[in-house]
C-alpha cells in the first residue's frame, strides 16, 4: 500500500525582525496591548516593503530549497508544487509557476491554493490525494506569506496590522511503501461562505464592479478597500468552536484518541486560540507547538514553518503522531493527522 510520508521539510523567514515596540512608534499601540491580546512579541518583515525581488515565491522558493536538501532530492526529482499563499507575486498568473521557474524543475504542473489560514492544511490535502491515487511519487507543497506590503500601519488598522508576519515553509511529501514508515492517516477540510466578508480584503475584486468605479472616480477606492477587514471577535468565537471539531474528526478517522498524541501543532493565528484548544483536550506544553510570539501570524506559512521549528528543535521525531489544524478566512477550517 502507498504510503505518504514528509520526507524532507525547510522554512525561510525575511531577516529584518519588527518588535511590537517598533509598530508603537507607527501607530497607537504598545507591547503590553500587543502581547495581552495575541502573543505576538515581534515579527519579520522584508526590508524593503517594495523590494520585487524578495517576493512572496521567492521566500517559498528558500524555503523549498531547505526542504529538498534535507529530502535528500533535487528540483529535477519533483513532479508536482502545490503552493498555498494569499499574497501572490501577482494577481495572476500564481506563484506555484514562478517557483517552478526559481527552482529549475522540468515541466511539471504547477497548482495555486487560495485558502487564506487553511491553505497549507488544504494543499497538504491535495498532495497526499495525489500521492496515494499514484499520479505522483514527489510533491513539493509550499506555504509563503508576505503580509507587511498590505497593511494599514496607523491607528484605524492596527487591530489588524500588529498581527502578521512574513514567511515561508516548505515540505517534500513523497510516496513510499515501507511497512515501518509514517503516513497521513486523515484529512478533513470544511468551509461557510456566508461568513466570507468577516475576514476578507475586498480589492483587487469582481463583486463591487472596481474597474467601471474607478473609471468614473480614481479615489474611488478608500483606505477599508485596501486592507485587510477582520470581526476579530466573532472570528476568535467561531474559531474556539471548529479548531476542536476538526481534530476530533482527524483522531476519530484514524481510530486514535487526544491521549495518542505526540504533538499538536495549530495554525499560528492568536496565542489565545491555541491555549483555548489546548485547554479544552487537557493537552500538556510539551504537546503542543506554538511560534507566533516570534513570527506572527503568517497565514499560510505558519503550520509548515512551526513543524520545521519543531522538528529541528527535536521536539517532534520520527513515529510521533502529529495533528496540523487550521482555522480562518472564508471560513474554512480542517486538519492533518499523520504519523511522522
Amino acid at each position: 500500500m502507498t504510503k505518504s510520508i514528509i520526507k524532507g521539510i525547510g522554512h525561510y523567514v525575511p531577516e529584518q525582525v519588527v518588535t511590537n515596540d517598533d509598530l508603537a512608534r507607527l501607530m497607537t499601540t504598545s507591547d503590553e496591548w500587543i502581547t495581552e491580546r495575541t502573543g505576538i512579541k515581534e515579527r519579520h518583515f522584508r526590508q524593503n516593503r517594495t523590494d520585487s525581488e524578495e517576493a512572496t515565491a521567492y521566500l517559498g522558493f528558500r524555503a523549498a530549497e531547505k526542504a529538498l536538501a534535507n529530502a535528500g532530492l533535487g528540483a529535477k526529482d519533483i513532479d508536482y508544487i502545490v503552493f498555498a499563499t494569499l499574497s501572490p507575486d501577482y494577481y495572476f498568473p500564481g506563484c506555484g509557476v514562478i517557483l517552478q521557474n526559481l527552482l529549475g524543475c522540468d515541466t511539471i504542473g504547477a497548482l495555486d491554493v487560495r485558502n487564506q489560514c487553511s491553505g497549507f492544511i488544504y494543499a497538504l490535502s491535495v498532495a497526499n490525494a495525489f500521492i496515494k491515487s499514484g499520479v505522483y511519487r514527489n510533491i513539493l507543497v509550499v506555504g509563503a506569506e508576505i503580509h507587511s506590503f498590505g497593511l494599514d500601519f496607523s491607528d484605524e488598522g492596527r487591530g489588524v496590522s500588529v498581527i502578521f508576519g512574513d514567511g515561508a515553509g516548505a515540505v517534500v511529501l513523497s510516496a513510499t511503501e515501507e511497512v515501518a514508515s509514517g503516513d497521513i492517516l486523515a484529512v478533513n477540510m470544511h468551509s461557510e461562505g456566508k461568513y466570507a466578508e468577516e475576514l476578507s480584503v475586498k480589492f483587487p475584486g469582481t463583486k463591487l464592479g472596481w474597474s467601471d468605479r474607478l473609471l468614473d472616480d480614481p479615489k474611488a477606492i478608500g483606505r477599508k478597500d485596501l486592507y485587510p477587514y477582520m470581526n476579530g471577535n466573532y472570528v476568535f468565537k467561531h474559531a474556539v468552536s471548529r479548531f476542536p471539531e476538526t481534530m476530533k474528526e482527524a483522531l476519530e478517522k484514524a481510530g486514535k484518541t487526544v491521549e495518542d498524541l505526540d504533538m499538536f501543532i495549530p495554525h499560528q493565528a492568536n496565542l489565545r486560540i491555541s491555549q483555548f484548544v489546548q485547554q479544552h483536550f487537557g493537552l500538556p506544553d510539551h504537546k503542543v507547538f506554538n511560534n507566533i510570539q516570534k513570527y506572527g501570524n503568517t497565514t499560510a506559512a505558519s503550520i509548515p514553518l512551526a513543524l520545521s521549528e519543531a522538528i529541528e528543535q527535536g521536539k517532534v521525531k520520527r513515529g510521533d503522531l502529529v495533528l496540523l489544524s487550521a482555522f480562518g478566512s472564508g471560513f474554512t477550517w480542517g486538519s492533518v493527522l499523520f504519523e511522522y
